[in-house]
């Protein structure tokens, strides 16, 4: 049994969705983001690991 929300009630949006200066996760680059849910940079999200969703984390570069 699901809980269906009725039409004529107001949808709220997050206090904190708003456009604004933030880190990014990857590079640490401050950036202007979308909202909350925008936070890697379009320079990190332009890289192929992150195209082809290839986990990355501190550290895990293969040494010659």
């Amino acid at each position: 049994m699901s809980k269906d929300i009725p039409l004529d009630e107001p949808l709220r949006q997050a206090l904190g969705d708003v456009p604004k200066n933030r880190p990014c996760l990857r590079c640490k680059i401050v950036f202007e983001s979308e909202g909350f849910g925008d936070r890697i940079c379009r320079r990190c999200k332009a890289t192929s690991a992150w195209r082809s969703n290839i986990a990355v984390s501190p550290g895990s570069a293969r040494r010659r």
